[in-house]
């Protein structure tokens, strides 16, 4: 324990963010227990033939180690409290006023002497002990600085590479970042089977773009658990692909997710010179195609958002046809119309569209055709309805909407 022991500790500090001070001091305790356990027997059985006391006893409350900041010299200590008792009935900790006086005239009852113990051959067990909390240390705060950093991340996106597949089927993925020390943090993420894209193949060495699902600690350890399949991955994707997004000027306000199938969004520009559904697809349909291709020719339905959800509901079921549109506030529930050559159409493969579509706007959506609505006397078209379908085009809602 020397000047190089110090010269490493701030080291350390200015590359790993550790504090120096929370090192030495975290080394100090860690030696108040190896003087304890190496040497504490031997010095409460041995008698000062000078004072006829008992030589100083390092017990838990009575002993200190304390290391140089600047030249890493370690000084063990005694403390002992003056009291007034007899030699006999003193406790550990204790020295009687008699005694204390006999080292320095000057104390009295209440005061603490303290004086150095320090073994001539603490120098070993020491270093050893310095060795073994510096690592300890070091690990403990690399897994705080890749919770801390990591934490900023979450319901982000990242660019990882797949290391190793386990037995079942879970991806671990190497992840890194820059600190705002400038360090790069590497550290290990886990893409659950469950959080994968449904066909999707992930081999070792592959480089794909995950979702941070959420980043927590098991025993001190930080986990990072990420996704493939979460909604917020087409979220961020489209942030990162249409500026008008991350500029704020286009606002996703609903996401509804089959991963590995098809996907609605449902968009809104704050500004009215700016198109929001073909701000998000591009110029030539650019911009979401590079979304489609990451997430493996997943589907994407892009539709206007509309505070008026008879609106909403008709662009949400795009890309079909709605003639008609009736809403339950208090349920939250809707029947919809659609025509006849529709109705598959409106519903999708094993009803994912429609399905989607309820997701999207947050109401239940009954659908059915003109002629099933006609065939059951469907209360849907009131008296005011019936007079305006006499022009087609007063009821016809105007759909809004792309597919890729």
């Amino acid at each position: 324990m020397n000047a190089e022991f110090i010269s490493a500790i701030q080291e350390l500090e200015d590359e790993k963010g550790i504090s120096k001070d929370i090192l030495i001091e975290a080394v100090e305790l860690a030696l108040v227990k190896a003087y304890k356990k190496n040497f504490v027997e031997k010095y409460s059985n041995d008698f000062d033939m000078n004072s006829k006391q008992k030589k100083p006893v390092a017990e838990s409350g009575n002993v200190e180690v304390s290391i140089d900041r600047e030249t890493g010299d370690i000084k063990v200590y005694s403390k002992r409290t003056v009291v007034n008792k007899r030699e006999i009935d003193l406790l550990d900790g204790e020295i009687s006023l008699e005694g204390a006086q006999e080292i320095d005239t000057k104390y009295e009852i209440g005061d603490v002497v303290k004086e150095e113990v320090t073994p001539g051959n603490f120098g070993r067990i020491a270093t050893q002990t310095a060795r073994q909390v510096v690592i300890q240390k070091i690990t403990e705060a690399s897994r705080d600085i890749v919770y801390n950093e990591f934490m900023t991340k979450e319901s982000e996106i990242m660019i990882g590479e797949i290391i190793r597949k386990s037995k079942n089927n879970n991806c671990h993925i190497n992840l890194s970042l820059i600190s705002e020390r400038g360090n790069t943090i590497y550290t290990e993420a886990t893409l659950l089977n469950q959080e994968q894209i449904p066909g999707e193949e992930y081999n070792v060495g592959d480089r794909i773009i995950v979702y941070i699902l959420e980043v927590k600690k098991h025993n001190n350890v930080p986990q990072i658990i990420v996704s493939r399949s979460h909604p917020g991955l087409v979220k961020r994707l489209f942030e990162r692909e249409v500026p008008e997004i991350s500029e704020g000027i286009v606002q996703i306000k609903s996401i509804a997710r089959e991963a590995g199938s098809r996907t609605k969004l449902s968009v809104h520009s704050v500004d009215e010179a700016v198109d929001a559904i073909g701000a998000c697809v591009g110029t030539k349909g650019v911009r979401v195609a590079n979304i489609v291709e990451e997430l493996k020719g997943e589907k994407i339905d892009i539709v206007n958002y509309s505070d008026d959800p008879i609106v909403y509901i008709s662009n949400a079921l795009s890309p079909s046809k709605v003639v008609e549109v009736s809403v339950n506030e208090e349920e939250k529930s809707t029947k919809v119309i659609v025509p006849d050559y529709q109705l598959s159409l409106a519903i999708g493969k094993e009803g994912q569209n429609a399905r989607l579509a309820a997701k999207l706007t947050g109401w239940k959506i009954d659908i059915k055709s003109e002629s099933q609505a006609l065939e059951e006397d469907d209360d849907i078209f009131d008296e005011d309805i019936m007079e305006s379908m006499e022009d087609a085009s007063n009821w016809i809602i105007p759909q809004e909407g792309s597919e890729f």
